[in-house]
């Protein structure tokens, strides 16, 4: 299975929902944050297609893609259920908007972040705890198998005990795992680890 593929197996999932709750309430929406103060992932437009698509089918949300950091406001945040970072670097976010996301998060609502969401932010302290580990290296670029840790979850029930995806595999630091609820794993031991150390050696 590859990523794009993966993809769109959750958001169907994620989709399945009683056609009578569509008419009950207006969907939630999502604020997705594409800022890049490092480097920018050429994948970045394709995301926002894809999940306003997602969002569209299901009824169940409304995407609002931006990179405006003046969105960050409490004002501002009190129009969105979550947050979804695809990010990378020092965002050039004040005091103030960092407060804001905070007190969003601990007021019950949601923080999503996304890939390199973990090679962000590396001088606030906060956003480690929020995002639960840094990136630390990328040396595999492979399929791999991915084991389902918490088969009676509804978000991965559907996926059975194990499966296989073709990915850039990200290495974190700082993990927080006592912290973090797991709910799917990477096998170890579907790793090529020869290449890890060679991708390292070379300085890739």
């Amino acid at each position: 299975m590859r990523r794009r593929e993966f993809i769109a197996l959750l958001g169907g999932a994620a989709s399945i929902r009683p056609l009578g709750a569509h008419a009950e309430r207006p969907p939630e929406r999502i604020l997705y944050f594409t800022y890049s103060a490092g480097y920018r992932h050429d994948v970045i437009p394709l995301s926002k297609v894809i999940l306003t698509q997602l969002g569209s089918n299901s009824g169940v949300f409304e995407v609002i893609a931006t990179e405006d950091t003046s969105e960050f406001s409490t004002e501002n945040l009190e129009r969105y259920a979550a947050v979804m970072f695809y990010t990378t670097g020092e965002l050039p976010m004040s005091d103030a908007q960092k407060r804001a996301l905070l007190n969003f998060v601990r007021s019950g609502r949601g923080f999503l972040g996304v890939h390199s969401a973990t090679d962000t932010f590396y001088t606030w302290p906060d956003y480690l705890d929020l995002v639960g580990g840094y990136f630390n290296d990328h040396p595999w670029h492979q399929a791999v198998k991915i084991e389902v840790v918490d088969p009676g979850d509804p978000l991965v029930a559907f996926l059975g005990n194990s499966f296989q995806v073709e990915d850039e595999i990200y290495q974190i630091s700082d993990f927080d795992y006592h912290g973090s609820r797991v709910l799917l794993r990477l096998d170890p031991s579907s790793v090529d680890r020869k290449r890890s150390s060679a991708a390292l050696l070379n300085g890739a």
